[in-house]
């Protein structure tokens, strides 16, 4: 199997193709349409179709500041919005695509600027999801697509979550389940001589590191340009504020009453809490991930005055549920 021809042996049910057809020929009108990747649910429209890409921004009530991620189903379409790949970024394309991997390259001259919020680079990545790599493939063009809600607040991981959050706003969601992994793409950057990571993600730090060698963190993008999306210090958030602990989970002591809590394995004393979500039972990052978004969405509908989140281990995919957490705080 050559990775970068989105080839997982995965094939769409029948009952979807149908559906995918449908949600092609709308994305070739200059329609929008949310559909299921591995990480979360996206809001697509084809990359070098600007109009259709500001109905996105506009749905998402998105700033136009934000770039976007662009999805590709093989690697001829790499070749249309790049100018040239960095030998480590295609290491990394050929360890981790199709995957929760999107790469920052020098862009190609064609790329609308509205994509790119007008820096000189592009984010791009090969979504593992069979639905999102069929509807690539049937619509013929890369689809730049954000996650599907509205801007700032918690991401879909359900179909559900997108009719939520954006309703009548979209011109159709493709059903694909729950998302597996759950969380969004790494990303790393490969606009200057040596790769930074400018988001943690699906992909562990560890795991690219045993590619491509020491890859620094970028720090967050505070008052500078915005390189990558998800890069804002609050971002991912619920409309409960979130306090997010390095030690025991104990209650606040600012007169909250109703406290929920968001936990890695489980805590003690649970009836002190209005509310407890727990995240993994066996401890297991990849499912702690995974039921991160929609544990917090729980919680934010429990008419709660403040979610209290314990912090995870910075190792593997705890760092990047720990930058999600640190957003939706605020504090990132």
């Amino acid at each position: 199997m050559n990775p970068l021809h989105g080839d997982e042996g995965e094939e769409v049910r029948e009952d979807h193709q149908e559906p995918v057809r449908e949600a092609a020929d709308i994305l070739r009108s200059g329609g929008i349409v949310a559909f299921p990747t591995e990480t979360v649910y996206g809001l697509g429209a084809v990359a070098f179709n600007e109009s259709a890409v500001a109905r996105i921004f506009e749905a998402k009530q998105r700033p136009r500041f934000d770039p976007l991620i662009v999805h590709v189903g093989g690697f001829d379409q790499v070749s249309r919005l790049v100018k040239e790949i960095h030998p480590s970024a295609r290491l990394l394309m050929e360890r981790f695509w199709p995957g929760p991997l999107t790469i920052v390259l020098p862009k190609a001259p064609g790329v609308p600027d509205l994509v790119t919020a007008g820096l000189p680079t592009v984010a791009v990545r090969m979504p593992r999801h069979p639905l999102a790599l069929e509807l690539i493939r049937r619509t013929g063009e890369p689809i730049a697509a954000p996650s599907a809600n509205p801007f700032g607040s918690t991401s879909p991981t359900k179909m559900q979550h997108v009719v939520d959050g954006l309703g009548g706003k979209v011109d159709m969601v493709l059903d694909g389940g729950d998302c597996p992994v759950g969380i969004e793409s790494t990303i790393v950057s490969f606009a200057s001589d040596r790769p930074a990571l400018l988001r943690p993600g699906g992909v562990a730090l560890e795991e690219l590191e045993a590619v491509i060698g020491p890859l620094p963190v970028a720090p967050s993008s505070g008052n500078n340009a915005v390189l990558a999306p998800g890069m804002l210090p609050r971002h991912y958030a619920p409309r409960t504020p979130v306090r997010v602990l390095s030690g025991s989970i104990l209650p606040p002591q600012d007169g909250a009453t109703r406290i929920g809590v968001l936990a890695f394995q489980g805590i003690p004393r649970s009836e002190t809490f209005a509310a407890v979500e727990v995240l993994s039972e066996f401890g297991d990052l990849r499912e702690a991930a995974k039921h991160l978004f929609s544990a917090l969405r729980r919680l934010d509908q429990q008419n709660l005055d403040v979610i209290v989140a314990q912090k995870f281990p910075d190792v593997g995919l705890g760092l990047a549920i720990n930058d999600r957490l640190m957003r939706a705080s605020g504090c990132g």
